[in-house]
């Protein structure tokens, strides 16, 4: 009678599914996701955060929320600034050439930039890191820079998320996006209604393309067979190649102009990114102004050139697509122009007077000439 018993939790080995015998014991390691690489990759990155840290961050690296305490004795009404972005297609020229080291400052420079416009100090910033096999070497540079770039803008690099998500990108495939947060006192806040007809328009000059029309330029890497190697031009520090000159990270603007705006002469200012210079002044004109930009009034660098002739762009594209060497403009009474050129030339930051807002009708608000 005992070969009739089942017992179903020792279960008699002819019973036993042999698929289930043989199946493999999985982990999240087998998987694709390396735990352990992930906190070894905290451990690395704590001295490059920690050399950006501002007194007023309250939380230690690796905490599930990052704590902020406002300085209520030097901010009387703040307004907090927020600001996201990622660095687009730059990655993918990054990571052709084996260069991870400065893709980290083009992502905060990209953020802080913005939230300066509105006359906003960059307090502190958080970057999301995802790709699809955890590399740490290459992960430690890219934060690094993320964490150089903090050190020039003053903003505390206060947190982040690295994602290890295998089978979402492929084999050395990573993606970048940032977080920033600033304030700016409400009486001092940039909103563009104080620009009347009249005011000077102030370029302050870019580091190259900064990280906007990278879809575009690859197209013209590819179809002129463009060696990144090959020297694009030579200047004091030697020759300079054309990959150098694309990859070159996005200027950071915000600690000299925080510097011109103390001066309370600035009434705008614009940020040149996706769109250009054609698209992004008008932004922060008040209804019924437009611009007047002489085309002459700045040395166009060599990588602008060399792209629209490589590309055969035609000028209309190439304002609507590229910077075109002015990354951030400064709108300013006729009055100061000088002056605040002046003092950006003294701090380092080439500056050009580059055109004037004028009365202009909605549908023709900007105006070239050359």
């Amino acid at each position: 009678m005992a070969l009739f018993i089942r017992n179903d939790t020792a279960r008699p080995e002819p019973y036993l599914n042999n698929a289930t015998k043989a199946k493999k014991s999985l982990s999240y390691r087998s998987a694709g996701v390396d735990i352990d690489a992930g906190n070894e990759l905290v451990e690395r990155i704590k001295p490059a955060v920690k050399s950006t840290m501002r007194p007023e961050v309250l939380t230690g690296l690796g905490g599930f929320g990052a704590l902020f305490r406002m300085d209520l004795q030097r901010w009387k009404e703040p307004l907090l600034v927020s600001g996201t972005d990622g660095v687009g297609t730059k990655l993918m020229l990054a990571r052709l050439m084996g260069r991870h080291d400065t893709i980290g400052i083009d992502l905060v420079a990209m953020c802080v930039n913005d939230i300066l416009t509105c006359g906003a100090e960059p307090l502190f910033f958080l970057d999301y890191f995802a790709t699809g096999k955890l590399e740490l070497k290459e992960a430690q540079r890219v934060i690094e820079g993320i964490a150089e770039g903090c050190r020039q803008s003053g903003c505390a690099l206060i947190g982040g998320e690295t994602a290890e998500m295998p089978g979402m990108y492929g084999a050395g495939e990573y993606d970048l996006a940032g977080f920033s947060v600033g304030a700016v006192e409400r009486s001092e806040l940039l909103d563009g209604s104080r620009i009347r007809a009249g005011h000077q328009i102030l370029g302050l000059a870019s580091s190259g393309p900064h990280s906007n029309g990278y879809s575009l330029i690859r197209k013209v890497i590819e179809h002129s067979g463009a060696d990144l190697d090959s020297t694009l031009y030579t200047n004091a520090d030697g020759d300079v190649t054309l990959g150098a000159a694309l990859l070159a990270p996005t200027r950071i603007y915000v600690k000299p102009v925080l510097e011109l705006l103390r001066k309370e002469q600035i009434d705008g200012l614009a940020h040149i990114t996706g769109g250009g210079l054609t698209e992004n002044i008008v932004r922060i004109l008040p209804d019924g102004l437009g611009i007047d930009i002489d085309l002459s009034s700045w040395p166009r660098p060599e990588v602008f050139t060399w792209l629209q002739e490589q590309g055969n762009i035609a000028e209309r594209e190439m304002l609507r697509t590229f910077n075109c060497g002015i990354g951030m403009v400064m709108v300013v009474p006729g009055s100061v122009a000088g002056g605040v050129a002046e003092q950006a030339e003294a701090m380092g930051l080439p500056c050009y007077k580059v055109g004037q807002v004028i009365e202009a009708a909605a549908d023709s608000r900007v105006h070239y000439r050359s």
